[in-house]
């Protein structure tokens, strides 16, 4: 098996050399945004480099593309996100706002664990912040989505299982 991290290395390599200079005008025109671009163009090939086997991509510049849309859905849900929590800072007191480096611990957090919770059904999710944000009981819960005590035990129990081997995959 040593071979397959060579082979890897190797493969985006090859990809990198060939295809990055395409993808990152690829992005530009995306984005609108030259630095945006080349950030999110090193994303890609980094998300390359953490797989575990092999691509053996028959169509390069389609794989790249797949991969590369897949950084950009991450990086607008990154955005929104970032959004939405300024927006709530800006709510708060000037006294109780974090410094800067709060601010950007808590940001990381919440990408984490939206990264976390993306792997989700949207039903399993809301059931499970409904327990883990709001506190509520799981009859509570069951009763405010319409569903069974049973399927809210296992939405609960799905998501706990979900979010422990995405932590530790």
């Amino acid at each position: 098996m040593p071979s397959a991290p060579s082979s890897l290395h190797s493969e985006v390599t090859s990809l990198y050399t060939d295809h990055h200079g395409w993808l990152q005008g690829w992005l530009r025109k995306k984005l609108g945004n030259a630095h945006q671009a080349a950030d999110l163009a090193q994303d890609t090939f980094v998300r390359l480099l953490s797989r575990e086997a092999p691509m053996q991509a028959r169509e390069p510049r389609a794989f790249l593309t797949t991969v590369a849309q897949r950084v950009l859905a991450n990086h607008y849900r990154r955005q929104q996100l970032e959004r939405a929590y300024l927006e709530a800072l800006a709510l708060l007191p000037p006294v109780l706002a974090p410094s800067p480096e709060e601010r950007a611990l808590l940001l990381e957090a919440l990408d984490a664990i939206d990264r976390m919770l993306d792997g989700l059904k949207p039903a399993v999710r809301r059931a499970f912040l409904m327990a883990q944000l709001e506190g509520l009981k799981q009859a509570e819960i069951a009763r405010e989505l319409g569903l069974s005590l049973n399927t809210v035990q296992r939405y609960l129990a799905q998501a706990g299982m979900h979010c422990y081997f995405a932590v530790n995959a």
